[in-house]
């Protein structure tokens, strides 16, 4: 089937006992996928989420600095969770692994670009059909996001972060933004024209925290929750 086709086909007219049927299924499939992610996650204890570009090959600097971020949380003692694919993904689970620490994935069935790279924990390994699902075990089971320079996914990670946490949808954690050379041009036009026309507020400028190294990344992380007991976002 060519894409002109599937696009005409969602156009189709449908009975209701064919949209019963296959929205039925679906919840099922949902809530399995929920029920499963809850099961394991919630085993694992304090953890930090790192995101970043699937494209990042090993040889860049982005990811030797994501290994040494990874494997600096792993000897304090926190689990790092990723996207469970290549590039920073792969760079994340593979410092928290070598370090023998908990090194957790939340892969996506993608048809191109995403399979699970060799580092996670067997028992940790978690497979997703739906990115909503996924996205909720991120936020639920994170006290950290460190956010490597990615693309859309990974902007979409973020902003879902920052969203809930001004909202007061979760509790509030850190987010560390690691490289000043990438990040710097989004998040001054979101302070001159977001902040400008008061579509968000001078506070919110205050829930992220921008750096150059591996150190000053995790070292956030630590004096965040030098004030404050870990307990899970929800």
């Amino acid at each position: 089937m060519t894409q002109n086709d599937e696009i005409l086909n969602s156009f189709a007219n449908k009975t209701w006992q064919e949209i019963k049927v296959k929205d039925s299924w679906q919840i099922f499939k949902i809530m399995s996928e929920f029920v499963d992610g809850f099961e394991k996650l919630a085993k694992i204890g304090p953890c930090v989420s790192i995101f970043g570009s699937a494209r990042t090959p090993d040889e860049h600097k982005y990811y030797q600095m994501t290994v040494e971020i990874a494997r600096l949380l792993a000897e304090r003692g926190y689990g790092v969770i990723s996207g469970g694919g290549p590039g920073i993904m792969e760079a994340a689970n593979k410092g928290a692994y070598n370090a023998g620490g908990k090194s957790v994935g939340l892969n996506i069935e993608l048809p191109h670009e995403q399979f699970h790279n060799k580092y996670i924990d067997r028992d940790k390994l978690l497979e997703f059909n739906y990115f909503f699902v996924r996205k909720v075990m991120f936020m639920k089971y994170s006290q950290g996001y460190i956010v490597m320079p990615g693309g859309f996914g990974t902007m979409d990670e973020l902003f879902e972060a920052i969203t809930l946490i001004q909202t007061g949808k979760i509790a509030r954690f850190p987010i560390v933004l690691v490289g000043t050379e990438y990040w710097s041009g989004l998040f001054e036009w979101i302070k001159g024209t977001m902040l400008g026309n008061k579509y968000i507020s001078e506070e919110d400028l205050n829930l992220y925290r921008m750096v150059d190294t591996a150190d000053e990344a995790v070292g956030h992380i630590f004096k965040f929750y030098d004030k404050y007991l870990l307990k899970p976002n929800f």
